[in-house]
């Protein structure tokens, strides 16, 4: 029997890097699972890339930065494919450079879609779960935001810490009531905005690797292995915990140099 048959997960910003490899991860451990992104149709088309309606799986437009959008898709997915048990929150965004130079609007931006965002989320299907009285929330942070500091990510380590302090009140308020709360912290991780700055010139893959113990950088498929095994039965008394998957990088030391940030040099 599939690890997570019978479960109904949702999964934000399904339609690529860690937020598709946890939707196929998911429908392949055997969950419907609801595909959400702000774009419809690239959410309908990951769901079809699934297997569709046959397989029970769907596509939702939900754009984490509007209230009304965020709960209008949690009743449409209930609705649909009946009471979520699984949520996840990939959906996010970076902004890179130096702290003094973020203006007011990227500041907020960032922390309105990592942060507020995944509580909008939370909130609204975690009040679905706690009224059946199960349900699994796994929230997707980072390494910048909990275990080192990587420069140029002032408002994205920000809200990812913030991540981490929300997952762990969510976890011990909602316990006793049949929800667990994680969170998984990735390190590097080669999802499309990554290979932007690698092709900008912004990260040294080469360099984060020969960082890296296991010798290379994270796929999505890495993060989404971690996530499945934490809404599985057997992870079922594991709450508020933060699991950082880096392949040994911060064990090891992060790898700042491999970071070049525009204006950021030392004064000579």
């Amino acid at each position: 029997m599939s690890a997570l048959a019978g479960e109904i997960a949702v999964v934000t910003g399904a339609a690529q890097g860690i937020g598709e490899a946890c939707a196929r991860a998911l429908a392949d451990a055997g969950a419907r699972v609801a595909v959400t992104s702000w774009d419809r149709e690239r959410a309908v088309a990951m769901a079809d890339a699934l297997g569709g309606a046959a397989a029970g799986h769907a596509g939702f437009a939900l754009d984490i930065k509007d209230t009304a959008s965020v709960d209008r898709a949690a009743a449409a997915i209930a609705e649909e494919l009946g009471i979520p048990t699984i949520l996840v929150n990939c959906a996010g965004i970076n902004k890179i450079g130096p702290a003094e130079l973020f203006t007011d609007e990227d500041w907020e931006r960032v922390l309105d879609v990592n942060l507020t965002g995944t509580f909008r989320c939370c909130r609204a299907f975690g009040l679905l779960m706690l009224a059946a009285g199960k349900g699994s929330i796994v929230n997707i942070g980072s390494i910048a935001g909990a275990v080192t500091a990587l420069p140029g990510r002032a408002p994205y380590a920000a809200s990812k810490a913030g991540v981490v302090g929300l997952t762990r009140v969510l976890a011990i308020e909602w316990a006793a009531r049949g929800v667990r709360v994680n969170a998984v912290l990735p390190g590097p991780v080669l999802t499309p905005l990554v290979q932007r700055a690698i092709d900008d010139g912004i990260l040294d893959v080469d360099e984060i690797s020969s960082r890296t113990p296991a010798g290379r950088i994270a796929e999505p498929s890495d993060i989404a292995g971690a996530v499945v095994m934490l809404c599985t039965a057997g992870a079922n008394f594991v709450t508020g915990q933060s699991l950082t998957v880096d392949g040994g990088y911060t064990m090891f030391g992060a790898a700042h140099a491999a970071t070049k940030i525009p204006g950021m040099q030392a004064d000579a």
